[in-house]
């Protein structure tokens, strides 16, 4: 009795350690020790009441260790601790306002099961659909000059649903840091995020030559069309102060 106390208090310590990670991007050990923990159902009981607790109240920031841990419980088989996640988190743990002028669900839907490529798409379509509601004119790509209608919250409920189920990796304001760490030159932002092709330098051809899994290097996601230059990238970057 004393030893299983000792095991769970021992899986307790080590839950809190997680969840008081403040690091930007999940590391790798951090990751093997999450699967560790959920590898075992009095693991997986205890990550999923601590994440529980910490959602009952909204006023609570979402992390990308939430993020993570939500991903990994929902993939594992059926247990009672899944279905108690489910139950109490039925569409993750970002709270998405009904007033918001686009419902945002189904790309934290997509984000959650890594379906990236179909959550690139939607993120694109959000975008027009922005711009498209302030100017009331249809939109299949944006110009510089449509970036002025994209109300920054908006933009960053979007980057925070990236980030979130991307581990820290993926996201607007990622490529923005990126860029700006390389004293904001494109093609070193382009290389670094592996939108370029090594051997002739040139853009990568969309969707095949993009990489569509968590593994793909940060700043990788989501995708923003350069045909018609630098300068719409730009504008988004400068709306972007998170």
């Amino acid at each position: 009795m004393e030893r299983t106390y000792n095991k769970i208090e021992k899986i307790e310590e080590e839950v809190k350690i997680i969840f008081s990670n403040n690091d930007k991007i999940i590391s790798s050990k951090t990751e093997e020790k999450i699967n560790e923990i959920i590898d075992k159902e009095i693991g997986k009981k205890i990550l999923v009441s601590t994440i529980i607790k910490k959602y009952k109240n909204l006023n609570q920031k979402s992390s990308i260790i939430d993020g993570l841990i939500y991903q990994k419980v929902i993939e594992t088989k059926e247990s009672e601790f899944t279905n108690e996640l489910i139950l109490n988190l039925p569409k993750g743990i970002i709270y998405l306002e009904e007033s918001m002028s686009i419902n945002y669900q189904p790309l934290q839907d997509l984000l959650i099961k890594k379906s990236f490529q179909e959550a690139d798409k939607l993120t694109q379509q959000y975008l027009c659909i922005l711009v498209e509601q302030k100017t009331m004119q249809t939109k299949k790509w944006l110009y510089f000059t449509d970036i002025q209608f994209i109300p920054k919250y908006e933009l960053f409920k979007i980057d925070l649903l990236w980030r979130t189920y991307s581990k820290g990796k993926f996201g607007f304001s990622i490529q923005k840091n990126i860029w700006i760490k390389y004293n904001k030159e494109w093609d070193k932002l382009w290389e670094k995020i592996e939108w370029l092709e090594v051997t002739t330098g040139a853009m990568k051809r969309y969707p095949k030559e993009f990489n569509w899994t968590a593994e793909a290097p940060k700043g990788h996601l989501p995708l923003f069309n350069q045909l018609r230059g630098t300068q719409t990238l730009c504008y988004l970057f400068k709306k972007i102060d998170w």
